[in-house]
């Protein structure tokens, strides 16, 4: 057993009552492991209906819920639990290695419910509040000048891939910085995030990456306890407020997985799929640099178009739910929650969902989540997504695309969603 999951046989997941697969239709729809086509698959579910029982990968059943308005209702919902330890019977079948696991098993405020959830957020959320997070601003920008530098210095046609040269070493420093871990620790934290975080992996692979990666965050744990300093991990560690109980081992790993993750994947995945589409709709771009459209529009219609975080493992009923159209969620049943597919909803935007706009007057999303869950870390992500694409559109006004008219591969991953690179030319020969 790891620190990610529990232990269990292969097999597909049951339920209080009759377990779901011996109430799914004959031929339950699968979800691609690789997510090659995230948003059409996320649409074909959601003309079915409310919620779709489908097959995640390691052959574990749960409802898909793809509509804006029925994720918010089931993430406001108090018969709705993401505590899989409490509230989801058929665990003890999910495989060893799940390569889902790594968040659905972390033990952390994101898995946990009612006055539990509460209390760990209360650990982590003051210092992610808006004013706290502005006092970050200029961390970011010196971060921001610099790598858009070294961009600007390549030659004349020089290629580069602005995910890898740009977003993520950015938001890495951020959330490291934050949470004090060490520079020769962090490129090997993230790789292993990255890695956990791809659903097409086979389950062996899957298992020794979580695996590594707890070993990896128990080496920060311990280097913290030996060095403790003014960062979040330390403060984790060293928490002393009035009745509040020291966290677990266990529960310290949950803790940094969850933020350390959280904390880059999700702006990594903002910045680099914004700039895709300023460059990909230049005169968008020429409408931001007029006035016409402001960076926050810009970075809200990002998140309305290509949330980054697509499926969220998993909730869970504590009671049956009828969502109506026929469809009844039993009680026990796991749920998974397409927030990026809310965006897309054309029953929440009529006009154009699948078209990048920023001038649209309504830009609703649920990228960050919804309800008790929100994410704590949504300002951050807008900050880091702001001061980046500004510099970076401001500095090199002739960024283009290496390669103009083709789509860059996406993540093999469903639960955060981006381009899996993206190779622009900052500086253009004969610009």
């Amino acid at each position: 057993m790891t620190a990610a999951e529990p232990t269990g046989s292969a097999g597909p997941t049951g339920s209080a009552g009759p377990p779901p697969e011996s109430r799914a239709a004959p031929r339950c729809p699968v979800l691609d492991p690789a997510a090659a086509a995230l948003h059409a698959e996320a649409a074909g579910l959601r003309a079915q209906g409310p919620a779709v029982l489908v097959e995640l990968p390691g052959r574990v059943l749960a409802w898909a819920v793809t509509g804006h308005a029925v994720i918010q209702q089931l993430t406001t919902d108090p018969r709705v639990s993401r505590d899989y330890r409490r509230h989801w019977p058929g665990v003890a079948q999910v495989p060893e290695g799940w390569v889902l696991g790594s968040v659905a098993f972390q033990d952390s405020l994101v898995n946990h419910y009612g006055d539990e959830h509460r209390r760990a957020r209360a650990r982590i959320a003051p210092s992610f509040l808006p004013r706290r997070v502005e006092l970050m601003r200029p961390q970011v920008q010196a971060t921001a000048d610099r790598l858009v530098a070294a961009l600007g210095e390549l030659p004349p046609g020089g290629r580069a891939d602005l995910r890898g040269a740009l977003a993520r070493p950015l938001t890495m420093t951020v959330i490291c910085d934050l949470f004090g871990v060490p520079e020769r620790m962090r490129e090997a934290l993230g790789e292993l995030i990255d890695t956990v975080l791809d659903s097409s992996l086979a389950q062996d692979a899957a298992l020794a990456a979580q695996t590594e990666l707890y070993v990896r965050l128990g080496e920060l744990l311990a280097h913290k306890r030996a060095n403790p300093a003014s960062d979040l991990t330390s403060d984790l560690l060293l928490s002393d407020r009035p009745g509040e109980l020291p966290l677990t081992d266990h529960q310290l790993l949950g803790t940094l997985l969850t933020m350390i993750a959280a904390g880059f994947e999700t702006a990594v995945n903002l910045i680099t799929s914004a700039a895709l589409e300023l460059l990909t709709h230049p005169e968008e771009s020429a409408r931001l640099r007029a006035g016409a459209t402001s960076w926050s529009d810009v970075i809200e219609e990002t998140l309305r178009l290509e949330g980054p975080v697509m499926y969220l493992p998993l909730r869970y009923a504590l009671a049956d739910l009828d969502l109506g159209g026929g469809v009844v969620i039993r009680e026990g049943d796991p749920i998974i929650l397409g927030f990026a597919a809310a965006g897309r909803d054309p029953a929440r935007h009529p006009d154009r969902p699948d078209v990048f706009d920023p001038a649209r007057a309504d830009k609703a999303h649920l990228a960050f989540g919804h309800g008790p869950h929100f994410c704590v870390g949504a300002q951050l992500a807008r900050l880091e997504a702001e001061v980046a694409l500004r510099t970076l559109f401001e500095r090199l006004p002739d960024l283009a695309l290496a390669d103009p008219g083709r789509r860059p591969a996406r993540l093999p991953s469903l639960i955060v969603n981006g381009p899996a690179a993206l190779e622009v030319v900052p500086r253009p020969e004969g610009g």
